[in-house]
Parts: structure tokens; sequence; C-alpha cells
């Protein structure tokens, strides 16, 4: 095999890499807003077989870039992570209980033709769909050491997740990215702020500290109201506000890390200098920052060679 597919597929969102196996180099991606809430909505309105109606939008989606690329990705191997394995997904598989192995290996999978589709985790009281598969792409960039380590996975439901002896024993998930949203876009908190501010700006990085300190001190739905008083009192400008609201939530997430433990930021270019800042403001020691999709890509390899073992 020298090429395989890696594929992302969220509730509004769709992503699709081909991966050179050897090297897990990228060498070309195809995006679009076709996600699976949509697509299944689109599917509801057919009589086709579910899995063939998921199948032929991902098809869609090959042949562009097998017409990109000059390649033929007919018999390429397809990985889905994410919303794919869900109730509104290509197939719903049950999650996997935790404990589970950063190998991989046992991982809930299903094989569907080329198509391998990766289910999420349960705590039992807590899930997952997505992270699981970058989790075990951590695996490669984690020492091998009695002590416990976490994984903090910045998004719209962010995860703190707890390893020890290369499994994944435990979680927690937070509403951190979905309530910025919301407050930004819904609440009377949204003529407050706006987008447009820069976090190398300082007065950026000061009132983002702010915030941070005030999510880790504070009571949230009081502070949360500061970013309108902000504004109306202290002619804080949106765009900075925007900071101070960012600032409040990851404040008010990351309080209870626990301390003297090593931490691993696992996170993309929008949330790595976000957090990165944060936890040097609460003076949480990040033992490495590593790159979520390449942590997605390795996963997604380490299912693909567990099968084929």
């Amino acid at each position: 095999m020298d090429h395989f597919l890696s594929c992302d597929w969220g509730t509004s969102s769709f992503r699709l890499r081909l991966v050179e196996a050897g090297s897990l180099k990228v060498t070309a991606e195809e995006r679009s807003g076709t996600g699976i809430a949509g697509t299944y909505q689109q599917w509801q309105q057919t009589s086709l077989p579910r899995e063939d109606f998921f199948a032929a939008i991902i098809n869609r989606q090959i042949a562009t870039l097998a017409e990109k690329t000059g390649l033929p990705l007919q018999e390429v191997p397809v990985v889905l992570s994410g919303m794919a394995s869900s109730s509104i997904g290509m197939t719903e598989l049950p999650y996997k209980e935790l404990p589970f192995s950063l190998s991989g290996a046992d991982l809930a999978v299903r094989t569907f033709n080329r198509f391998i589709i990766i289910s999420g985790a349960s705590s039992g009281h807590d899930v997952m769909r997505g992270e699981e598969t970058k989790i075990t792409g951590c695996a490669a960039w984690l020492p091998d050491t009695e002590q416990e380590q976490l994984l903090l996975m910045p998004g719209t439901h962010p995860k703190h997740v707890t390893v020890h002896r290369r499994q994944a024993l435990r979680f927690q998930s937070f509403m951190t990215g979905e309530f910025f949203d919301l407050l930004s876009t819904h609440s009377i908190l949204a003529a407050s702020v706006s987008a447009g501010g820069q976090l190398d700006d300082p007065a950026c990085q000061d009132i983002f500290t702010e915030g941070v300190h005030a999510g880790r001190t504070g009571n949230l739905l009081h502070a949360a109201f500061m970013v309108r008083t902000n504004q109306l009192l202290k002619k804080v400008p949106p765009a900075h506000n925007h900071f101070y609201l960012s600032g409040l939530l990851i404040g008010s997430e990351l309080k209870d890390v626990p301390p003297r433990l090593p931490v691993y930021l696992v996170a993309g270019p929008l949330h790595t200098p976000l957090y990165t800042l944060a936890c040097r403001v609460l003076q949480i020691d990040v033992a490495a920052v590593i790159d979520a999709d390449e942590a997605l890509i390795h996963g997604q390899q380490a299912v693909i060679s567990n099968l084929r073992h």
C-alpha cells in the first residue's frame, strides 16, 4: 500500500487527504462543507441504503482528488474518523469503553468495502468521536513512562485525557468552544465582541491574560457579563474583548488541571497560541505541542496496520 485516504468527517465539515503510507506526508487535500448532519438529512429523502449513499458522497470527493493528482485512487483504502460512526453517520458503531490502548488495537472498527470506519470511545458518563484516533496517534510523541500524562485537546468540545502505561484511562469533555460561539454570536455579549484582533498585539495578550485569571478564580456567570461592561465602562474595543471572553472560558476550563502532571497540548494553529499562553499564565508546564492533524493521521495509520496483522 503506497497511500491511504484520511477522512475527517465532522458534523458540519468534510476533509479528505491523500497520505503517503511510509512518510505520512499529505500529498493532496480536499475540503467541503458537506458535513455529516446535512448528508444524513439528504439521505433521509432517498430510498438508498445508508452506507451506499454516504460512500457515493466520499467517492465524489475522491474523484476530485484523483483528477488533481493524476493518480488512480479507486482501490486506495479510506480511513474515516469523527462523526462517520455516529447515529447520523455512514453507519452507527458502539463506543469503545475505556480504557483503550494507544496502539489502537482495541478500538471499535468496521470495514465496508474499502472504507475503514473508526468508532468513538466512552468512559461510561462521557463520550468522544474522532479524538480517540488522535489519542492513538499521540503514542508517537509520548515518552514511555510510569507517570500519568494529560492530553489537552482543544476544539468545540475540548477533551482532557489521562494516559497511563500507553492506555487512555479517563477523560473529561468541556463546552468551551461551543459556549464561546453561543455567547459571542447569540447573546447580549455579541455586540461587545468582534473578530479582527491579533494575539501578538500586547493589548490583546493583556486582556486575554485578564480573562484567564478571571476564569480561574471568579464566578464564570458573573465574569461573562464583564465582557459587556468592559466595552460600556472601560471602552475596551470589541476586537480586544474577543480575547477577554476567550481567555475567560479557557481559564475556567483549565483551572482544575492537576499540578505536576506532564501536559501535552494536541492542537492546531487556531488553538495552539491561545492554550499555550493560557497554560503559561496558569503555570501549567506544557511538555510538548503535538499537531492535531499529524496525530490523526498517525492514529489512522495505526488502525490500518492493526487490521493487516
